[in-house]
This record gives C-alpha cells, sequence and structure tokens, in this order.
C-alpha cells in the first residue's frame, strides 16, 4: 500500500497514565527517551487486559481508530510528526488482519471527534 505504515503502542506510565503512541513503522524508539519528550514517569507497555478493557482490541491490533471505544478519555494520544508529513497513513482499522489509509489531516480530526487531545511529537528523536 502506499504512504506512510505506522504502529502504534499502548503504553503506561508508573503512576498509572495512558499513552497511545502512533509512529511511523520504522522507528526505533527508546523509552527512556520518549518518557523525557512526554515528561511522564517510567513507561512500559500496558498489560493485554487493560487494552481491552480501555480500547476494546488484542495485542497486535492497537490503533488510533479505538480510541472511540476510550470514552472515559483515559488514553492521551502522541502522534508523530512523520506522519503529518505523509500524504496518507496506513493503520490497522480494529483488527490487525488489514490495513486502511487515511489522510493525516482526517485522522487528527478523528481523534478530535473522539474527546481527545493530541500531542504531536518528532519521534525521530525518541
Amino acid at each position: 500500500m502506499p504512504g506512510a505504515h505506522c504502529k502504534t503502542l499502548f503504553l503506561k506510565d508508573k503512576k498509572g497514565e495512558l499513552w497511545l503512541v502512533m509512529s511511523l513503522d520504522y522507528r526505533r524508539i527508546n523509552m527512556k527517551k520518549l518518557q523525557n519528550l512526554l515528561g511522564s514517569a517510567r513507561l512500559s507497555f500496558g498489560k493485554p487486559d487493560l487494552l481491552y478493557d480501555i480500547l476494546g482490541v488484542k495485542p497486535g491490533s492497537v490503533t488510533p481508530f479505538s480510541l472511540i471505544n476510550d470514552t472515559n478519555h483515559m488514553i492521551k494520544p502522541i502522534l508523530d510528526e512523520g506522519i503529518i508529513n505523509s500524504e496518507v497513513a496506513n493503520f490497522h482499522p480494529l483488527t490487525n488482519t488489514m490495513t486502511t489509509a487515511i489522510k493525516p489531516s482526517d485522522l487528527k480530526l478523528f481523534i478530535a471527534d473522539c474527546g481527545h487531545t493530541i500531542r504531536i511529537i518528532d519521534l525521530d528523536l525518541a
């Protein structure tokens, strides 16, 4: 598929804050650098049960589209600036058996319509 291929990470910090980090798939993200960029406590991957309870997806199917299930707005979405600079971004649509494309501007609108405030960071630094 043409466009930027992306990955989405469901993270939890030591204080219990939850993060959904969307980045270009080839980025190698250093968790210590990322937590400094975010101003968070120590980061780790969120547990599968927590992922399912809040976003309604299983590991391997994490996607920004699952933010529609976070009706309590517990997640802090982080979007890689590299995705914003792409013409089209490719993500899983709530299942990892498919991929769907979306314009970054439409992705930002979707996330805002879900009631979340998105933070854009250059994850090339993380």
